[in-house]
């Protein structure tokens, strides 16, 4: 849903800005994305930045899917990068090294591509379309 109100576009996208002026990028409003695993608050740009640190990932996404006994896991959608191998359990303990365990993806699905918006960004509807089954 796409607002605007005193003629600024509001698309739900966060950021903030740095000491030289520079605007970056923090996810999206908690409304937008939030992802409660167990009534934690799990942030997926937050995840997927720390997924990306690894070397063998090129591009992920990460969102929210059904779980019968935490109400809501993670899964992350990850492209590698070519000639790159990676095992699920792998990038789930590398992810659990880094930030808070509960925020470690449950599901990792490799993918050949990732869906891409023109602007060459993740097209995450399309992903969670895609990829929303465990």
């Amino acid at each position: 849903e796409y607002i605007f109100r005193d003629g600024c576009h509001h698309t739900g996208d966060l950021g903030r800005f740095d000491e030289d002026g520079f605007l970056w990028y923090a996810g999206r409003k908690a409304e937008k994305e939030l992802i409660k695993p167990g009534g934690e608050n799990v942030y997926p740009a937050e995840v997927e930045k720390v997924i990306l640190q690894h070397p063998s990932v090129e591009k992920v996404v990460v969102f929210g899917v059904p779980d019968p006994k935490w109400k809501e896991a993670i899964k992350a959608v990850c492209q590698l990068k070519e000639g790159a191998t990676l095992e699920a359990q792998e990038l789930i303990e590398f992810v659990g090294q880094r930030i808070a365990r509960y925020k470690k993806p449950k599901y990792v699905e490799f993918v050949a591509q990732i869906p891409l918006l023109e602007d060459g960004t993740p097209d995450r509807v399309k992903v969670k379309e895609l990829y929303s089954i465990t």
